[in-house]
């Protein structure tokens, strides 16, 4: 309960007693939350407390609010940690989410000059390029096109990807054992056409993420995904 004798301000402690049961499961993702003047009576507190918390608790993004309908709990920020190799979809099954894909376009080309250097290939060699999108319950969260080389995955087809992980089909079908995986971070305005597709608003930022994957010291997959801001954080354990 609000301690009005405690050094924290009202409105911070207002905010620790609602982030604390968001973290706790008693509020849920899209939940209502009180109104203004129900906060008010609930915890003893003016209409300015209030309006301060829920300011603060909306810029940190634990709420949004709705013109007309009130203030719901947002969608939790998922917190990507970089010390180890991962998958998409199994990090979405960890948090209990309903991970899908997408898969937009499948083609083999040519590869061009940059992407040779990139992946130690020689300019020309056949590649697949998989353009993808990546959703969580529904929710569209990447962007990713892939490149794989065509002559370490021969006669790849596209209604596998529709029906299994890509890492999933280098393990079972190439018996490709992945080994380790460097991945470059920036921060970018999200495009129109990566806009519509995330069902985000253009030029709101997004982090691009370069990753380059290896068996052994032979590049297997070169990706470049548009992962959401607002829906991704990444953290590095540094030791």
């Amino acid at each position: 309960m609000m301690q009005k004798d405690n050094r924290l301000p009202l409105y911070y402690q207002l905010m620790d007693i609602l982030v604390g049961k968001i973290d706790a499961g008693e509020l849920k993702e899209h939940d209502r939350l009180p109104s203004e003047r129900e906060l008010c009576e609930m915890y003893d507190v003016s209409r300015t407390t209030v309006r301060q918390a829920m300011q603060e608790l909306e810029k940190e993004n634990y709420i949004y609010k709705q013109h007309g309908k009130g203030t719901f709990v947002s969608p939790k920020v998922i917190n990507q940690s970089l010390v180890k190799f991962y998958s998409f979809t199994e990090e979405m099954k960890k948090i209990n989410k309903v991970p899908s894909t997408k898969v937009l376009a499948f083609e083999r080309i040519g590869c061009e000059s940059k992407l040779a250097i990139k992946m130690g290939l020689v300019e020309g060699e056949q590649l697949y390029k998989i353009t993808r999108l990546r959703l969580a319950d529904d929710i569209p969260m990447l962007y990713e096109i892939s490149y794989l080389p065509v002559s370490k995955f021969p006669d790849l087809q596209v209604e596998s990807l529709k029906k299994q992980p890509m890492y999933t089909i280098f393990r079972d079908l190439y018996q490709v054992r992945l080994t380790k995986a460097s991945e470059r971070f920036r921060a970018v305005p999200t495009t129109k056409e990566e806009a519509d597709l995330l069902q985000i608003n253009e030029n709101e930022p997004s982090l691009l993420i370069e990753r380059l994957t290896y068996e052994d010291e032979m590049v297997v997959e070169y990706t470049s995904t548009i992962a959401r801001g607002d829906k991704f954080t990444y953290s590095v354990e540094l030791n």
